[in-house]
């Protein structure tokens, strides 16, 4: 076999020849179009439910929302395998489906069923939600948000960490390929009502009062508009809070036709409200 194929190969040099280049400039066309990856993700065909719920022990995680959950999602087609485990207000169910299935599929079964059982989970400890379309394995890139050489003294941990979160992170989102970017370190802004329990009973006022007044203000409503000429002047009103003073502002109710504020009358009622850092 082997000297007929040599024989052939000789008595045709031209054939031979045209038929390497030929194979030769499809092998460099295919490695063009050859996906690179840095780190393969070989993780199976996969749909994760995550819901935290930071009030509930991992016994009340297991039976309140992981069990629920489970029950809901065992009878999708084409469901391999299906595990979960319940941590400290953290809940995480894992499907599994078989490789020829189309994943956006398994994704839009696990949503349909999960809206079905939202009535019976107890909402207000935590909204299951589907993990995005990626893994740990898919990971391709990583970088750091630091200030230029000169200017460290302008952007602290938190200012590059909102950089991050409001800028960088949203412009990367809009990336053809990119399901999901993950932002870790620096101090997260966040405002917490530090309450003085006795000033609060004396005041006659109670937590759910001081939580119900920020909640209502601190969102922003829109109203009509007004026609001047060929102008429309829209009305609306900015009620979001962008830091301590505005949340100071505050009303939490009237006493004797005098407002009670969180931080204006700081003094005398003791109602705290300052920046707090998290990492």
């Amino acid at each position: 076999m082997l000297h007929t194929i040599i024989n052939f190969s000789i008595r045709n040099k031209l054939l031979i020849g045209l038929a390497v280049l030929i194979f030769t400039a499809y092998g460099i066309y295919e490695v063009t179009q050859l996906p690179i990856d840095a780190v393969p993700d070989i993780t199976n065909n996969q749909v994760q439910v995550i819901t935290v719920a930071p009030a509930l022990g991992a016994t009340d995680i297991e039976r309140l929302i992981t069990v629920p959950i489970e029950q809901a999602l065992a009878n999708i087609p084409e469901v391999i395998e299906q595990r979960s485990f319940s941590r400290f207000g953290l809940s995480i169910v894992t499907l599994v489906f078989n490789d020829k299935t189309d994943i956006y599929w398994a994704r839009q079964q696990s949503t349909e069923r999960l809206q079905g059982i939202m009535q019976t989970l107890p909402i207000q400890y935590g909204i299951p939600f589907i993990a995005p379309l990626t893994t740990g394995l898919g990971e391709i890139f990583q970088y750091t948000v630091r200030a230029q050489n000169g200017y460290e003294s302008r952007y602290s941990p938190m200012d590059l960490r909102t950089i991050q979160d409001w800028t960088i992170r949203k412009q990367l989102l809009q990336t053809p390929g990119i399901a999901d970017v993950s932002s870790f370190g620096g101090h997260i802004k966040q405002f917490e009502i530090a309450i003085d329990p006795n000033k609060l009973f004396a005041n006659r006022l109670t937590l759910e009062d001081v939580y119900d007044a920020v909640v209502r203000n601190n969102e922003n409503t829109g109203g009509a508009y007004i026609e001047k000429g060929p102008n429309v002047l829209f009305i609306r009103t900015e009620g979001l809070i962008s830091d301590s003073m505005d949340a100071g502002w505050i009303v939490i109710k009237h006493c004797k036709m005098v407002p009670l504020y969180c931080l204006r009358t700081l003094q005398k009622y003791n109602l705290d409200m300052q920046p707090a850092m998290a990492h």
